[in-house]
């Protein structure tokens, strides 16, 4: 499942017209969500098979966007697509009990970040019209209303948890900003501003020294084609890496140990229609080693659909969706260099997330 970052900038642009208790880290084991019929599956530590499985309880109007681990703890944030506009639901791996949070939002909701202690996540609500940016903890479902602009579409929190970086836009034609807050978004410093292109997907390295992003173009078109860049965390020496898909909402994975970037790379960009309709993208996943700028393919497949990769917090496998032939299913490579496997001869699927039990 592709993350929902059009739609949530789509709509900030028409909105321009704590709890700190540490949960303790535990191994991280693969999961996945099987949509019919609904379950949550747990792998293997080889990933070779499906060890358990814990059926699922989702709304029957409402389709699964996507599924967001917290980087610590058992608690999976879920955003779901239903007729009343874009949900979110917290749910136990361990248990798989589900808590929506419609409720508590007071209206719609789209996930941004998890914190980085795992006890809670950052999401913008939408109450009649008036987007809020807010903190909601895991354990409890309280929000609190974070001071950043409704106009943020993307937030990243540093691997430290005193700051985050958040990005806005003030509408169509008007560019896009990176800031990086500190003190909760009390205090807040430009890093990066872009009259004529969208910066989103900020991700910190995990040492918190750089930041990678995507920037494209401020356009009406729907998939632009992008760029991968990266620069220092104060905002200085920003620099182009290589070309890469936007759009369709694929957020650039750091590895581990830092030295290298997997992201997604458009490989028809001499079609016309891959900027129009997203079901038109063809594409491979490849890595970047931040040091050199050498480029490295991760799968070579023809004509596939190869989506966001995910790395296993050892750095020990990368875990992507893709389609070839018509069928959506899980596949795996090892470290980065394997040769890609398949996950499971299962076509319903998704969104798969690493969680630290």
């Amino acid at each position: 499942m592709r993350r929902t970052f059009l739609a949530l900038l789509v709509s900030t642009l028409f909105l321009a017209a704590c709890n700190t208790d540490t949960i303790p880290a535990g191994p991280a084991r693969l999961y996945a969500v099987r949509l019919s019929p609904p379950a949550l599956l747990r792998f293997s530590p080889g990933l070779k098979a499906v060890e358990a499985e814990t059926p699922l309880s989702l709304p029957a109007d409402c389709a699964l966007w996507s599924v967001n681990a917290a980087p610590r703890g058992r608690y999976l944030a879920m955003e779901l697509s239903c007729p009343s506009g874009p949900a979110l639901t917290l749910l136990d791996a361990k248990s798989g009990k589900t808590r929506p949070l419609a409720a508590e939002s007071g209206g719609t909701g789209h996930f941004l970040a998890w914190a980085p202690d795992g006890a809670s996540f950052y999401a913008r609500v939408d109450s009649l019209g008036e987007a809020r940016i807010m903190q909601v903890q895991a354990a409890t479902g309280k929000m609190s209303q974070v001071p950043l602009t409704g106009l943020t579409y993307d937030l990243a929190p540093a691997p430290d948890g005193k700051s985050f970086t958040f990005s806005f836009t003030r509408g169509l034609g008007f560019g896009s900003e990176l800031w990086l807050a500190r003190d909760g978004g009390r205090s807040t410093t430009l890093l990066l501003s872009r009259p004529e292109q969208i910066v989103t997907f900020a991700r910190w390295s995990p040492d918190g020294s750089r930041i990678a992003f995507i920037l494209m173009p401020d356009t009406q078109t729907p998939f632009p084609p992008g760029e991968l860049w990266l620069m220092n965390a104060d905002g200085s020496e920003a620099h182009f890496l290589a070309p890469a898909d936007a759009g369709h909402g694929y957020a650039p994975a750091w590895s581990p140990d830092g030295t290298q970037i997997a992201f997604v790379r458009r490989e028809n960009s001499d079609d016309s229609g891959v900027a129009q309709e997203a079901g038109n993208l063809v594409s491979n996943l490849y890595v970047v080693d931040v040091g050199t700028n050498a480029l490295t393919p991760i799968t070579q497949f023809a004509g596939a659909l190869v989506e966001a990769p995910l790395w296993s917090p050892d750095g020990g496998y990368l875990v992507f969706s893709a389609r070839i032939d018509g069928k959506m299913d899980l596949w795996a490579v090892e470290g980065s260099r394997g040769e890609p496997f398949r996950l499971a001869d299962d076509s319903s699927l998704c969104c798969p997330v690493w969680v630290r039990e």
